[in-house]
């Protein structure tokens, strides 16, 4: 059986989700602080540089502008506590509501004055998000980005490409999480290392709050109560197999379809200018992997503000396909 180029690839992506797979079930937390600190940094900046070149798949180039001042202004709200700006509460919900779904009207709409009355709409209507402040400041930037928009990319290549081993690959990114839930469920074969638990203070949050709001542990009073379950308990350690992989894959699954994004074929000077960035950023994270976090958090937002653009478009892409199908279906 020849295969394609493509097909080569999604073999080589189901290889790696296995890989990921079983490296998060032994190792949860430091593979999950691994991916971020060493394959993060490089995924943010040849992301970011890709997404230029194809002008951020928005009808304007401006549209890529907005979407940077929300990523400056998230930014400075995680710093609030710092700066003492005095933002006001749910301030990051409503940015992050507005770029999200600003990023369908990038992508659909041309007109200037449906694209301005339909962003006003947005700013006016972003109350909404403060229903919702967990689902926009820590599920989206974080498991909803790396795992459901990954996963949506991968449908939307494969149902382009034809590839024979396309959809098999996104059943595996499925089946990768039940697995970790449902394979030595009550085991963890090595507890996290005091560096482990230093380094992932920072994260803590998106396990919180996921472990209150999906999988119903009752609320806490205390950080060392948090802290048993999120680093020592079955529920804990299950939910951090699940985000390790999820990270990792993400991460790996954009480098390993270099040949066919060709995020690489930019500019000498501007490809040197990644790997320079990239270099700082891992010395940082050695030195102390929260000054690390902290000199990236400004392009971690922007990643996922950047991408929103394509995951808009990958759904309509996918949203098409099957419309064209059905409508071939019923003339048949």
């Amino acid at each position: 059986m020849q295969l394609t180029s493509t097909e080569k690839i999604d073999i080589v992506n189901i290889g790696l989700m296995l890989i990921s797979c079983c490296v998060a079930m032994v190792l949860p937390f430091e593979l999950f602080l691994f991916s971020y600190a060493i394959l993060g940094p490089l995924h943010y900046l040849t992301e970011i540089s890709w997404l230029h070149d194809k002008k951020y798949y928005t009808k304007e180039r401006y549209d890529a502008i907005i979407l940077i001042v929300i990523g400056l202004l998230i930014t400075l709200k995680f710093y609030d506590r710092f700066l003492e700006l005095d933002f006001p509460e749910g301030f990051d919900a409503n940015l992050a509501y507005i770029a999200l779904l600003g990023s369908i009207i990038f992508v659909t709409v041309k007109n200037p004055f449906y694209r301005i009355g339909g962003i006003a709409v947005l700013v006016l209507s972003s109350q909404v998000a403060h229903n919702y402040t967990i689902l926009f400041t820590v599920f989206l930037p974080t498991l909803i980005h790396v795992y459901f928009f990954t996963a949506i990319f991968m449908l939307y290549g494969a149902l382009k490409s034809q590839s024979r081993f396309g959809i098999p690959s996104v059943i595996a990114m499925v089946l990768c999480p039940i697995l970790l839930y449902v394979v030595f469920p009550d085991k963890a074969f090595y507890p996290p290392t005091d560096y482990s638990v230093n380094a992932y203070a920072p994260f803590k949050i998106l396990n919180i709050n996921w472990l209150m709001h999906m999988q119903g542990v009752p609320i806490q009073n205390d950080m060392p109560a948090w802290d048993k379950i999120i680093f020592h308990s079955s529920d804990g350690i299950l939910l951090m197999r699940f985000i390790a992989f999820a990270y990792t894959y993400h991460y790996l699954n954009w480098f390993s379809k270099t040949k066919i994004i060709q995020w690489h074929n930019v500019p000498k000077l501007r490809f040197a200018a990644v790997i320079l960035l990239w270099l700082v950023s891992i010395g940082l994270y050695i030195t102390d992997y929260a000054m690390g976090l902290q000199w990236l958090i400004f392009l971690s937002f922007l990643h996922v503000l950047l991408e929103f653009p394509l995951n808009v478009t990958s759904i309509i892409g996918i949203g098409t396909y099957f419309k064209q199908r059905l409508f071939k279906s019923a003339q048949t």
